[in-house]
């Protein structure tokens, strides 16, 4: 099946974005901010009075009022105080930014966002790939005499390397693992 991926490829134009920084998962700003500062503040049971007191000691000077006008979205919320705030709540700053209902769960942020730059990196692969095939498909091209011995080169590396890739993966087929099960033995 590889072998044949192979001899159908054909190069595409691939539109692939600028890679961007990675900024985390569903930032949304000061809402997604306002409704996590009073989940925090009030999961410790602390009043509006306590949570200033904590980000004043924290030499981030910040009144009760202020504080009430932020969680009602009465009041912008600048760096420097979202700064104080996750550093009081003992948490990422970028965890107090994200979608409450997944931003209490900090795993779950962080695992969303291993997998979105597990794709990102999947993407800027494949359109390393499709840059380099093209490459090699436009010197082959200009030199006829040597495409079969070369794409037969690049079957048997892509295979090998999928071939490690499953190992590591799956284990080795179930013959090899030394199963003494009648599977095994079929």
């Amino acid at each position: 099946m590889l072998q044949t991926a192979v001899q159908c490829y054909e190069p595409k134009e691939v539109a692939v974005a600028e890679e961007e920084p990675s900024e985390g998962v569903l930032l949304s700003g000061e809402a997604n901010v306002a409704t996590r500062i009073r989940v925090e503040r009030e999961a410790r049971g602390w009043s509006t009075n306590a949570l200033s007191d904590r980000l004043n000691e924290a030499g981030f000077d910040m009144n009760p009022s202020a504080v009430w006008r932020i969680e009602n979205g009465k009041r912008r919320i600048n760096l420097d105080d979202a700064i104080g705030f996750a550093e009081v709540f003992g948490i990422d700053l970028r965890n107090l930014v994200g979608p409450p209902q997944l931003a209490a769960k900090a795993r779950a942020m962080e695992l969303i966002d291993e997998v979105l730059d597990a794709f990102r990196s999947t993407q800027r692969a494949n359109m390393a790939f499709t840059e380099a095939r093209d490459a090699l498909d436009a010197y082959l091209a200009e030199h006829p005499d040597i495409r079969e011995e070369a794409d037969l080169m690049v079957q048997s590396a892509i295979a090998e390397e999928a071939n490690k890739t499953m190992l590591k993966m799956h284990g080795p087929p179930l013959g090899e693992r030394g199963d003494t099960s009648p599977a095994a033995d079929a």
